[in-house]
């Protein structure tokens, strides 16, 4: 099998980009004859076509990269694959993607998304997004590259470090997470709740409304932002010095970062919704808040990006379901009964160590992709 596979190259530290990243280097390791190149890189592509000449283009993203992923591979006769994540809403491309003899999606629910906004689903597979386990594993908090990151983050020894990491933290359910911990801190033990979010203009006017909040709760002194630059190499030591891994996201088709603590040996506090219900186990490997609220909306601005001109308006029979809020109860019940047991959040963290090995190992994935594809196309 010869894959061409088309992603954010050379890689960054976002999460399309880490997704292919990992599925190349599991083929890689497989022995399967692949390259990588960027999406956009159309003269590159081209070249990969016509003298390596895939079985498949394997393209990572979301449905507005159709043109990328699919078009261009097909336009040279090569057979792509998307890859896709959703963001809510499929505005177009419906009838290239229901063409294709086989579209993998990260979880049932992105799953449902398409076919809610008009695929029948038949050519539709879950592939789920890889974890690099070795790199993502547990480690001992005396560990020099552990207890340093800690140090810098201002949080002592004896303090449960909760931690929620995104490009803002807001959509992965911190100002949910500061209100449980509102709720929770005249009785819980000694804490900091650290955000790890990316640097961006938008970013920042979002850790200002978020720490507004923290300053009205009262909890300001105990909620550290942090919005440096980081890799990928510090990211498995920034997630061992926490002790709760807390992301009960607004919006979430996959959840790789809970994986990612699952993996380190961390439990999780999320959602029971969306890409979660695949990755998480309830009770198990994490604490998964139930719905309080869904956000809906009757109608939206599309453009260029999703394949209309600008500014064009799209109204829904039904109103459609954008992001969902956590129960702030539930994550506050959740987070003190782990807050006050070690032993709790061992079992859970070991748990989740063990699930994320066994499903998500990038090795795994690589290896369900092969077996996809062998099966679904007929390609060896």
């Amino acid at each position: 099998m010869k894959v061409l596979v088309l992603f954010d190259y050379p890689s960054c530290t976002g999460g399309l980009a880490t997704q292919g990243a990992l599925l190349y280097r599991g083929l890689q390791e497989l022995g399967v004859d692949v390259f990588p190149v960027n999406f956009e890189s159309a003269q590159e592509k081209e070249w990969y076509y016509r003298w390596f000449q895939p079985d498949v283009v394997l393209g990572v993203g979301y449905w507005g990269h159709t043109p990328h992923l699919v078009m261009h591979p097909q336009r040279y006769g090569a057979q792509p694959i998307p890859w896709l994540v959703a963001d809510g809403y499929v505005a177009n491309f419906q009838e290239i993607l229901e063409s294709l003899p086989l579209i993998l999606v990260t979880s049932r629910w992105v799953k449902k998304m398409y076919m809610r906004d008009g695929l029948s689903g038949k050519n539709i597979e879950v592939l789920p997004v890889g974890c690099d386990t070795d790199a993502f594993c547990p480690r001992d908090k005396n560990d020099p590259k552990v207890s340093t990151v800690r140090e810098a983050l201002g949080v002592a020894d004896d303090q449960v470090m909760i931690l929620t990491i995104g490009g803002d933290a807001t959509s992965k359910g911190a100002q949910e997470v500061m209100q449980a911990m509102a709720i929770n801190d005249p009785k819980a033990p000694d804490w900091k709740y650290v955000c790890k979010v990316w640097p961006q203009s938008r970013t920042e006017t979002q850790n200002f409304i978020d720490m507004q909040l923290a300053t009205q709760l009262g909890i300001e002194k105990n909620v550290v932002y942090t919005s440096s630059v980081i890799s990928r190499n510090f990211m498995p030591y920034l997630l061992a010095a926490c002790d709760i891994y807390a992301a009960p996201s607004r919006l979430e088709g996959f959840g790789m970062i809970q994986v990612e603590a699952n993996a380190c040996g961390k439990p999780v506090i999320g959602i029971k919704a969306m890409g979660m219900l695949d990755t998480m186990v309830h009770g198990q490997t994490a604490f998964l808040a139930d719905i309080a609220q869904e956000i809906r909306l009757r109608e939206t601005i599309v453009g260029d990006e999703s394949g209309y001109e600008s500014n064009h308006k799209v109204t829904f029979k039904t109103p459609r379901t954008v992001d969902y809020r956590a129960s702030i109860h539930d994550i506050a019940n959740y987070l003190m009964d782990l807050m006050a047991n070690k032993e709790l959040r061992d079992k859970m963290g070991q748990a989740g160590r063990k699930r994320a090995i066994e499903l998500f190992d990038y090795r795994v994935v690589a290896r369900k992709f092969v077996e996809i594809v062998s099966n679904k196309l007929g390609i060896s």
